[in-house]
């Protein structure tokens, strides 16, 4: 009995021992990036995976993936930091090194782990087909001759080209999120769109007019873990992944996350070809959406501020009359006018890092770009103030021995800027605007939020049109505020 007590002890300790080395290897893994935080980044706008938290103006991002991510933190010791950022620009945040590990329901592809390494799969899911009530599309070959959508980057737009290089006749339609490819669906654009079965549930209780039908297949597929290649953290993570699984904590939050309605349904449905708008369904969140001015405003007054700043510079560099400065200037501004704002933004924010090694915020990016871009247009139009001021002003000050730099400053400048202000006003208002194109990047401001209300409330036309009202409002007061600037300089000349 003695012996059996002994044996069961020694047993017991050695299994202890493999453990706490086990774990001790994992902790070190972590340890050996030389930092405590961990970066992840993600699509918070596919609930109940990721998504934000909008009750009360809240800004936390939540869901099964962000609760995945914490007992990690908490299971390997390391603080977590999360980043979000739309679904196709997630694989190229890791090539960057902007982020340690991408969680987003994502699918390992062949195509994808030639470029980044994968996780053991922690949750299986299905493909559905998600068509308007009544359609019965319930397998792959009743989508011959549709019009079928895709989010864009997703496992669903690979494997709805598999099936449409099975069936001929399938036309493909990609999007950037999934509400917009519902939205398209309602709006009559497409016949029909493959979905993950747990979130074209959500749309399909939002909205009674949907129904989903789950596609057979006899491939496996699921979300896991990705990281830049080579990553020393898939290991550590596989093991911690392997416990939740043997421990029943991924099914517990498999049941928190899944089996709960996140969705609201819609009050009534509309008639076909009708459109029936509940503005009500995002009073709670109004106080979320809202909290996106601050940002968009500062975005615009640094980016006017500092674009204005460099424009001067390029524009007196293009008159001062040295030929090398001229040229350059004139050529940075044909790249800037002659490339899209979209691809400059992509550029600075992705590659910024890998070239100089300076993590550039988005924020910093948007600055950025915006920045350099509008400055090649100020530019021209300074350059055209300028060259309107009467020479006559310039001839004077140089009589008098005014150096041209004075000149410039106190004479030129003042004058030029004042016929020139309502170009600037219609600058400023486009920047404004197009600050809904950092939202791409991660920044949260009205649109994006909106967007993200939306997603949540798998609804689409209320929160953006709410925020098509706010842009309105900032716009108007910034036009009644330059046409008062206006009157005020005629008055005062």
């Amino acid at each position: 009995m003695k012996k059996k007590k002994i044996w069961l002890s020694t047993i017991l300790v050695v299994a202890l021992v493999i453990s706490i080395i086990g774990h001790s290897n994992s902790l070190k893994a972590v340890s050996s990036l030389g930092k405590d935080t961990l970066t992840m980044i993600t699509s918070p706008d596919y609930p109940p995976y990721e998504f934000y938290d909008t009750k009360g103006g809240d800004r936390q991002i939540v869901g099964f993936d962000i609760d995945i991510a914490k007992t990690l933190a908490q299971k390997l010791g390391f603080k977590l930091q999360i980043m979000e950022s739309d679904f196709n620009g997630l694989i190229p945040a890791l090539q960057a090194n902007r982020a340690d590990f991408v969680m987003a329901g994502m699918t390992p592809t062949p195509e994808r782990q030639k470029n980044i390494d994968f996780s053991i799969i922690y949750y299986e899911a299905k493909d559905t087909i998600v068509a308007p009530k009544g359609s019965n599309l319930k397998q792959p070959q009743d989508l011959l001759g549709k019009k079928v959508g895709v989010q864009l980057g997703t496992i669903q737009e690979q494997n709805a080209q598999k099936i449409a290089k099975k069936f001929a006749g399938i036309q493909l339609k990609q999007l950037n999120r999934v509400p917009e490819v519902v939205q398209e669906i309602k709006s009559g654009r497409i016949d029909a769109a493959i979905i993950e079965d747990t979130v074209a549930k959500g749309f399909a209780q939002a909205n009674p007019d949907l129904e989903f039908n789950t596609i057979p297949s006899e491939e496996a597929s699921g979300s896991a873990i990705a990281f830049p290649k080579g990553s020393s953290l898939v290991e550590p993570f596989n093991k911690v992944l392997q416990q939740m699984k043997n421990d029943g904590t991924l099914n517990k939050l498999v049941a928190k996350w899944f089996s709960q309605n996140t969705a609201e349904p819609a009050l009534s449905t509309p008639a076909k070809g009708g459109l029936n708008l509940d503005f009500t369904r995002i009073l709670p969140d109004i106080p979320f959406i809202l909290r996106g001015i601050p940002l968009t405003l500062l975005f615009t007054l640094l980016s006017v501020s500092l674009g204005l700043i460099w424009g001067t510079i390029l524009s007196l560099l293009k008159i001062i009359g040295i030929k090398p400065l001229t040229w350059v200037a004139n050529a940075y501004t044909s790249v800037f006018r002659g490339t899209p704002l979209l691809l400059q933004l992509a550029l600075v924010y992705y590659a910024t890092p890998q070239l100089t090694g300076y993590d550039i915020s988005a924020l910093q990016a948007g600055v950025l770009t915006f920045t350099l871009n509008s400055g090649a247009y100020m530019s021209e139009t300074i350059r055209g103030g300028i060259q309107a001021v009467d020479k006559g002003q310039s001839e004077a000050a140089m009589s008098m021995g005014v150096p041209y730099w004075l000149m410039m400053w106190d004479v030129i400048l003042p004058q030029a800027l004042k016929n020139i202000l309502p170009a600037l006003v219609n600058e400023t208002i486009g920047l404004l605007k197009d600050s809904a194109l950092v939202s791409t990047i991660g920044v949260v401001e009205i649109l994006r939020s909106a967007q993200i209300v939306g997603a949540n409330k798998y609804i689409y036309f209320e929160p953006l049109l709410f925020a098509g009202l706010i842009y309105y409002v900032l716009v108007m007061g910034m036009t009644l505020g330059a046409s008062a600037l206006e009157r005020r300089l005629r008055e005062s000349e």
